[in-house]
């Protein structure tokens, strides 16, 4: 699946789902990716919370972290580390920097998305793991991962542990669980139909007027929902 970008996921899971497209699995705020050049990430949601303003935490800081370790290691991977920051809309301190991401790349995670922050972006991105988050920032004040293993919202967006989440510079898709069967056959296919009828249409324009253009995009725009409802049953509608 890493082969493919997030919208192209996109386009075949909303040919399977049972959920609306318009609401579910997508993040409906701004993400950044910061290591676009990666590429996509394709994982299993650990999910967790942090509260970087609030140091009451700290003073079990110590058996908070090693029980959340413990409880990472013990995920199948690989695995995307999810975490709401509870500080939200306030941005105080990072969980993230050139420490956990080592560690986590140890404990089988590939990257992180955050509602949060992140720091040492070019140790980050050294290590191999790779962050979509809120913004950057210089601290991590007084963070200790306070919940884990829990539904969580971040970027507008409910996420369960264990979700199958692909996510790029583009953002991410949380697929509904019971939802992955048959995704990536779903994605390719789509993928291919595009290419097989009206991106063609559109490339194919040279020597053709724009009345012959038109009615050949038209076309193409039919053959394309045909091709959708016959594998899927669905409408097939493009429009990117």
């Amino acid at each position: 699946m890493k082969r493919w970008n997030t919208p192209t996921i996109y386009n075949g899971w909303e040919q399977i789902t049972k959920s609306d497209p318009a609401n579910a699995g997508i993040n409906h705020e701004v993400t950044t990716d910061f290591m676009p050049q990666m590429g996509p990430m394709v994982g299993w949601a650990v999910t967790v919370k942090i509260e970087p303003s609030n140091s009451d935490y700290k003073k079990d800081a110590a058996n908070r972290w090693s029980e959340y370790r413990g409880y990472v290691a013990n995920l199948p991977g690989p695995k995307i580390v999810v975490i709401q920051d509870i500080d939200k809309p306030a941005t105080v301190g990072s969980f993230w920097g050139e420490v956990n991401a080592n560690i986590h790349k140890a404990l089988g995670c590939i990257g992180t998305i955050t509602d949060g922050a992140i720091r040492d972006i070019d140790e980050m991105t050294n290590a191999g793991f790779k962050a979509l988050a809120k913004r950057l920032c210089v601290g991590h004040a007084h963070v200790v991962p306070i919940d884990w293993g829990c539904d969580i919202e971040i970027f507008g967006q409910s996420i369960s542990p264990g979700q199958l989440i692909h996510a790029d510079k583009h953002g991410f898709l949380a697929v509904p669980v019971g939802e992955e069967k048959g995704l990536l056959n779903a994605a390719v296919f789509m993928d291919k139909n595009e290419c097989n009828t009206v991106i063609k249409s559109a490339r194919n324009f040279s020597g053709q007027s724009i009345d012959e253009l038109l009615s050949a995009v038209d076309q193409a725009g039919k053959d394309f929902g045909m091709a959708a409802r016959e594998r899927f049953g669905s409408s097939g509608e493009f429009g990117d």
